[in-house]
């Protein structure tokens, strides 16, 4: 624990080497209120942005690795915005690429390390009830835990060829519509997300502040309210199948019965 926590001072001391400086407002209380515990120390974020990016054609690849390195290092920014953003904004950049320019749409997305597997799980169980159902933890070869908070509600589309655009800005404003229904949704998961974090976390704090007898009675509970729900799921599953196969019988006997009147 000491060492985490010594690690953690001085991981948050270093300065944000980040290209914006800082972190996004949007997310601004999820990363306070995760470094506000002990367990978890968030290592970078981002809450969602749509970028156009302009990038020099590949080159003829020696080897595949080194090539997409050296292609991402020569990205150039033409525009990114974590908010709501506009065609106009968009077609304005496009003005400025000399190369091929890429139009992309990046959701929320958070790295944190966590002291436990338990603070781990905690978090990723959160994350994908919130909707951020590409998340993961991963551990290293040294113990190292790491929780990633991520979506699969992407957007990447190729608009201009060597500084020439190659669609009519009326596809340019349907991209951007559907850019911006992507980032009010991602806006919506992160909202869940902090609230039920917040709930989770108060809930533990509280479980652990029990003596040990009222928290085992506690977890129990816990895990009763959870096989519950799922025995109702599936008890709702087999009656919903039950269903469709007696209507699937009964449809097969009025088909056979049709039948021996037409005879």
């Amino acid at each position: 624990m000491a060492d985490f926590k010594r690690w953690k001072e001085q991981r948050l001391s270093r300065a944000d080497g980040s290209r914006k400086g800082n972190v996004d407002e949007l997310i601004a209380g999820v990363v306070q209120l995760l470094n506000d515990y002990d367990s978890f120390c968030t290592t970078s974020s981002c809450s969602g942005r749509v970028v156009v990016l302009e990038q020099p054609p590949l080159p003829a690849p020696a080897e595949p690795t080194a090539g997409f390195e050296i292609q991402k290092r020569n990205c150039t920014w033409l525009m990114v915005t974590h908010q709501i953003c506009t065609v106009e904004n968009v077609l304005t950049a496009l003005q400025k690429a000399t190369d091929d320019a890429i139009f992309k749409f990046e959701p929320f997305v958070l790295h944190v390390q966590c002291q436990e597997l338990q603070d781990a799980q905690l978090l990723h169980t959160v994350a994908i009830e919130a909707g951020f159902r590409n998340s993961g933890i991963t551990v290293g070869r040294k113990g190292k835990i790491m929780m990633a908070v991520r979506s699969t509600h992407c957007l990447e589309v190729p608009l201009s060829q060597k500084g020439k655009l190659m669609v009519n800005e009326e596809y340019v404003d349907f991209v951007v519509q559907v850019a911006n229904q992507k980032m009010e949704e991602n806006m919506r998961r992160i909202s869940r997300f902090y609230i039920s974090l917040q709930l989770a976390l108060e809930n533990r704090d509280h479980i652990s502040s029990l003596p040990v007898k009222e928290r085992e009675q506690s977890s129990t509970e816990q895990k009763n309210t959870v096989d519950s729900h799922r025995s109702r799921r599936k008890s709702k599953g087999t009656q919903e199948n039950s269903e469709c196969t007696s209507a699937r019988k009964n449809k097969g006997l009025e088909s056979e019965n049709d039948t021996e009147s037409n005879l």
